[in-house]
């Protein structure tokens, strides 16, 4: 069996990001006090759509306003829903919600900017400098209540945490995963042992996720394969069978049977994968 790199073999592979709870509700129950209450009553978090936070916005003038400010939104946004967090954020035209909803609760340590006692302004302008000087407070804040820097990306977070955010973090465990999944695919006889000197910061637990979740991942392809009785043009099946064996048997290539190869993936999977004329689709 031939193993070559990953490619887009497992493209549509990813480590699952799902938290609990929405998001989207978490970023709307706090929309006044992330945007402040002068630029909330003028836009609304609407959807998240492929790691988007999707903005909609009273007029033009707001979302132009707005798009100068993305990164401060994203940041406080972060504050309040971690790693949920999306990571850019559009604004559109569209017609806004009545206001209802939970209160917004405030982040521990840090005192509120107190603005409710201004005037409102329908001003786009004086609301957007109004909101950059709440966000400048709030920063200026929570550096007095005692935050600190991520180290990797300077985001705030709270003391006696980590030394970086949550967001890093995750990023951090991504590519760890990444990592991984392309050394299991490539060379699967490697074991926990041989990947954890390739990959900094490894532990078994991990490990045998990833390892679960590709071995699952990959037959299911397998099965479909042998279901449909024929394989796909780029002989995408034939490179999943050979890692799949491997990593499922733990047995080393130059050892690996023919038999034990058949016994691992059935007479169905087998005789479409390595039969000697195997319908393509």
């Amino acid at each position: 069996m031939t193993l070559r790199r990953l490619g887009t073999t497992l493209g549509s592979w990813a480590p699952d990001r799902r938290g609990p709870g929405d998001p989207l509700l978490a970023i709307a129950a706090n929309w006044p006090e992330i945007v402040g209450k002068d630029v909330a009553a003028h836009s609304h978090p609407s959807a998240l759509e492929n790691g988007a936070l999707i903005v909609t916005t009273r007029s033009g003038a707001w979302s132009q306003q707005l798009s100068f400010l993305a990164d401060r939104i994203l940041g406080a946004v972060r504050v309040r829903v971690g790693a949920a967090a999306p990571d850019r954020v559009r604004f559109r035209v569209g017609k806004l919600p009545a206001r209802t909803g939970p209160r917004a609760q405030p982040v521990p340590g840090v005192a509120a900017s107190g603005v409710s006692s201004r005037p409102k302004t329908g001003d786009a302008r004086e609301a957007i400098a109004r909101f950059r000087a709440d966000v400048e407070a709030y920063q200026r804040a929570k550096r007095d209540a005692g935050w600190k820097e991520c180290r990797r990306c300077g985001a705030l977070i709270a003391p006696r945490t980590q030394t970086i955010c949550v967001i890093c973090a995750n990023a951090r465990g991504d590519d760890r995963a990444g990592a991984v999944a392309r050394l299991l695919f490539e060379a699967p006889w490697l074991g926990y042992e041989g990947v954890k000197a390739r990959v900094e910061g490894l532990e078994p637990g991990e490990y045998e996720r990833i390892r679960k979740r590709l071995l699952s991942r990959w037959w299911e392809t397998l099965a479909r394969a042998g279901r449909n009785g024929r394989i796909a043009r780029d002989g995408r099946e034939r490179l999943i069978a050979g890692s799949y064996v491997l990593l499922k048997s733990g047995v080393p290539p130059d050892r690996i049977a023919a038999a034990t190869v058949r016994n691992l993936l059935g007479d169905a999977v087998y005789d479409v994968i390595y039969g000697m004329e195997p319908n393509i689709q």
